[in-house]
């Protein structure tokens, strides 16, 4: 059964608030577009900390951009937020983890394997530091698929013994709330989620268009 997400974050960011305590949540984010709101939104309840960790972005410029965007939006709006950057090795990582499933279609089970790399790390991250809780920014996105994101994050949770925060970014006009942020901050907002595999299929639905 799919559960409400949104509900969910709210439940558990109520019982903090109740408890008076502004716990440390280690965010992970693919770019400063996504993240944005997402931070907004986090800040009023969490200590955050950034992880950048994405060895799906084949091209190491691409990452590079991303990665620096990040940091700047951070600079522009002020805030004292740290970014951890993660392992960059797209071969050894990304490539490996959905290797046989290169023609896979976008948001199908290539996505889903790229989540799990993705969130698991944070979660093993999330653990080495000692945060309290750890999330994703990748649900703000309509084209990413929440059930998955939530699913395996609670399980990667449980499995290295911390609090994954469940969230469907998206909703409560988040997702409009990040495109407004990106127009104002004139922020570098990619067509693509970065893997090759992603673009190719987006040049090519340009292409037929």
């Amino acid at each position: 059964m799919k559960q409400n997400y949104d509900l969910l974050m709210e439940k558990e960011i109520k019982k903090i608030a109740e408890e008076g305590r502004k716990p440390k949540l280690l965010l992970h984010s693919c770019c400063a577009p996504c993240s944005c709101a997402v931070i907004e939104y986090l800040l009023q309840y969490f200590q955050l900390t950034v992880f950048f960790y994405n060895p799906n972005i084949t091209f190491e410029d691409e990452y590079r951009k991303r990665l620096e965007e990040q940091r700047d939006y951070h600079r522009r709006r002020g805030y004292d937020i740290e970014v951890i950057e993660g392992r960059y090795n797209p071969k050894e990582e990304f490539f490996e983890k959905v290797k046989g499933l290169e023609k896979a279609k976008e948001g199908g089970e290539r996505c889903y394997k790229c989540y799990g790399l993705r969130l698991e790390e944070t979660a093993i991250k999330t653990k080495e530091l000692g945060f309290d809780y750890f999330t994703s920014a990748l649900s703000i996105s309509p084209m990413k698929n929440s059930q998955w994101i939530n699913e395996l994050g609670e399980s990667f949770g449980e499995k290295y013994g911390v609090k994954f925060l469940n969230g469907d970014f998206k909703k409560k006009s988040r997702y409009l709330r990040s495109v407004n942020i990106s127009k104002e901050y004139d922020l570098y907002r990619q067509d693509y989620c970065g893997c090759i595999f992603s673009k190719l299929e987006r040049e090519e639905k340009s292409k037929n268009a």
